[in-house]
């Protein structure tokens, strides 16, 4: 039994659509062992968010736009994460310090490829984590490049900015602020915004029409010169760039 029941039947009534196509709530009650208020409560969320469509001439309900972009969301990380790879790879052993792999997924960067450094530290940026777009690198990296009112549609108000350890972009004026100084130098940087005691520098990965697909970075302990690394993660996100 999940410590979390209301989770637990929601995605096990996704996956049961994903199956089987629309079904009635009835046939969905049934299937699942659900109470048909529960359910009936369930598919009400989930049309709300779009991950599940009403069909009222026939009485059923389907999986929604939401639950295919998910899906398509996955169809384009897996080949980008293995490309990435042996990239990141060769990008540790030449600098010597971690290198990740993240994009864009809402106001937060979601990290889909992390590749260590022997003998340095534990990072949070570990495969599937997901933290502030604003506060990492490659999350600043991503956003230079967006449109400003998406980056604006992102970040609506002082709500938005969320914070990790006392440093970073409040509001979006001051965002803003950072972003433009990442499109005239070419690159982004953090010091100790995700982390107490540890900097990072990322660049966009960018595809055929300019669009950032993700930003690649290398993170290390602060107050290390990185200029070294900017130039070895740049001919990296190039390399990367090219073979997606």
């Amino acid at each position: 039994m999940s410590s979390v029941p209301a989770a637990d039947a929601t995605l096990r009534l996704l996956q049961h659509l994903s199956h089987t196509g629309p079904l009635p709530a009835a046939s969905l009650a049934a299937a699942l062992d659900l109470p048909r208020s529960t359910t009936y409560h369930l598919l009400t969320v989930l049309t709300e968010h779009g991950f599940v469509v009403h069909l009222p001439e026939e009485r059923r309900f389907g999986l929604g736009l939401a639950a295919f972009e998910l899906g398509s969301a996955y169809s384009r990380q897996a080949p980008l994460a293995r490309a990435a790879r042996p990239v990141l790879a060769r990008l540790v052993d030449q600098v010597g310090e971690s290198a990740h792999l993240a994009v864009l997924h809402g106001r937060d960067v979601l990290y889909v490829v992390e590749e260590r450094a022997a003998g340095r530290p534990v990072l949070v940026t570990d495969v599937g984590v997901r933290l502030p777009a604003h506060l990492t690198a490659s999350g600043r990296a991503i956003l230079a490049d967006l449109p400003s009112a998406q980056v604006r549609a992102l970040f609506p108000g002082r709500e938005a900015f969320v914070d990790r350890t006392g440093v970073g972009p409040r509001r979006l004026s001051e965002l803003r602020t950072v972003l433009t100084e990442v499109r005239r130098a070419g690159w982004a940087q953090e010091h100790g915004d995700v982390t107490v005691g540890f900097a990072s520098v990322a660049v966009a990965v960018r595809d055929h029409t300019g669009h950032p697909l993700a930003g690649l970075a290398v993170t290390f302990a602060q107050g290390q010169d990185a200029a070294g690394l900017v130039r070895a993660i740049r001919a990296a996100a190039a390399e990367l760039a090219r073979r997606v």
